[in-house]
C-alpha cells in the first residue's frame, strides 16, 4: 500500500474482506492474456503486489486496451513509462475511459486508487475480467489468447414475429394459468345414481 499506516478496527476488517476476494487464480489468466495480446511485455513475478507493481504505472494496461484496436487506432496516444505519481495515474484514468469507451459498463470499471494504491485488487481483476469477456464477444479478430478463459458476454437476439403469429399466440393459453388437458368426463356416472354391482 502506498503511503497509507496499517488499518486497524473496522477498515482492518474491511481490507481483509476485499482481499480475500482476489484470486491467484485469475491472476495467472489474466497476466498469460496480457502478455499474448501485447507481446514484448515483461512478464510479472507471481503474487498480488507484484501483479499490482506490474499494472501500476499504466501503461501495461494502456498498451493492452490499444491492442484491442486496429493498428494506429488506439484511445491512448502515449504509452511511455513513468516514475511520476501523476503521470501514473493520469495513465490508469486513460486506460478506464479507454475501456468505458470499448463498452465495458461504468459499474464494471475499478477506482485509479484500486490499482495505484493496491486497495482492491480484486475490483482489477474483475474490470479486466470484463474487458477480456467482451473483447472475446466483439469477435472482431483483435483478440488473441485462448477464448476459453473469459465468459463470453450476452448479445442481443431480436425476434421479429408477423402480426399473424402475435395474433395466433394470443389464443394460446400458457401453462401458468393451468391446463385443460389430461383431465375429462368420459366414462362418468350422473351424480346420485347407484353403483352397478356385476
Amino acid at each position: 500500500m502506498a503511503n497509507r499506516g496499517p488499518a486497524y478496527g473496522l477498515s482492518w476488517e474491511v481490507q481483509q474482506r476485499i482481499d480475500k476476494q482476489y484470486d491467484p487464480e485469475l491472476e495467472q489468466i489474466l497476466t498469460q492474456w496480457i502478455l499474448a495480446q501485447c507481446g514484448g511485455i515483461q512478464p510479472p513475478e507471481p503474487g498480488k503486489e507484484k501483479f499490482q507493481e506490474w499494472l501500476k504505472d499504466g501503461t501495461v494496461l494502456c498498451k493492452l486496451i490499444n491492442s484491442l484496436y486496429p493498428k494506429g487506432q488506439g484511445p491512448v496516444a502515449n504509452t511511455d513509462p513513468s516514475n511520476k505519481a501523476f503521470k501514473q495515474m493520469e495513465q490508469i484514468s486513460q486506460f478506464l475511459r479507454a475501456a468505458e469507451q470499448y463498452g465495458i459498463a461504468p459499474t464494471d470499471i475499478f477506482q485509479t486508487v484500486d490499482l495505484w494504491e493496491g486497495k482492491n485488487m480484486a475490483c482489477v481483476q474483475r474490470t479486466l475480467m470484463n474487458l477480456g469477456g467482451l473483447a472475446v464477444t466483439k469477435q472482431d479478430g483483435l483478440f488473441v489468447g485462448d477464448p476459453n478463459w473469459f465468459p463470453k458476454k450476452s448479445q442481443e437476439n431480436r425476434r421479429d414475429f408477423s402480426k399473424d403469429k402475435l395474433k395466433e399466440g394470443q389464443n394460446v393459453i400458457g401453462l401458468q394459468m393451468g391446463t385443460n388437458r389430461g383431465a375429462s368426463q368420459k366414462g362418468m356416472t350422473g351424480y346420485g345414481m347407484p353403483r352397478q354391482i356385476l
